[in-house]
């Protein structure tokens, strides 16, 4: 009875070591969890469309080539996207909604600042990724919302206003200091 008891038990093991291998992979989360989520791999998921072959669109979930350094498969909380304001039906990854002050507003608040590291950590680095450092931006946002937002923009490059296609001699008056 004693041999047939480990083959037995070296079979069990070995189901509970393959299922503990098993890899996240983004492309098998359903969409409902996709965005701010978290490969295996390291690398985020996102959510994209896709046209079918009768022309509906359909959401699908895929591996994105950004990476998070400390997380792997990871699905964030329903706490954290309604305490950041985020949407798990987003497509793609962008830093747009960084310009939303409402969003910035709630980016920044203790119960997502501070208790959401994964919304956090993509947010700190599509704000990097435009020049701005994200804790000055909820600095600045919490005491003047409206000067943040100029300072996000200013510091990624947009111009202030069009430019004027044709040349001309005159110089035109510096813009005054905000």
């Amino acid at each position: 009875m004693a041999s047939l008891k480990f083959p037995i038990v070296l079979f069990i093991s070995s189901l509970l070591l393959h299922s503990s291998l098993a890899e996240m992979i983004c492309e098998d989360l359903p969409k409902d969890v996709c965005a701010f989520s978290i490969a295996s791999s390291g690398k985020r998921c996102v959510l994209e469309t896709a046209v079918k072959k009768d022309g509906d669109v359909e959401y699908q979930c895929r591996t994105s080539e950004v990476v998070v350094e400390r997380m792997a498969e990871y699905i964030e909380t329903d706490e954290c996207v309604a305490a950041c304001g985020v949407d798990r039906n987003s497509v793609g990854i962008s830093s747009d909604s960084l310009l939303d002050q409402q969003f910035t507003a709630k980016l920044c608040t203790p119960a997502c600042y501070q208790k959401c590291p994964n919304i956090v950590d993509l947010y700190f680095n599509l704000a990097a990724g435009e020049g701005v450092f994200l804790p000055d931006l909820c600095n600045a946002q919490r005491s003047n919302p409206r000067r943040s937002m100029v300072e996000l923009l200013l510091s990624s490059g947009a111009a202030p206003g069009p430019v004027s296609s044709q040349a001309t001699a005159v110089e035109a008056p510096a813009p005054s200091p905000m």
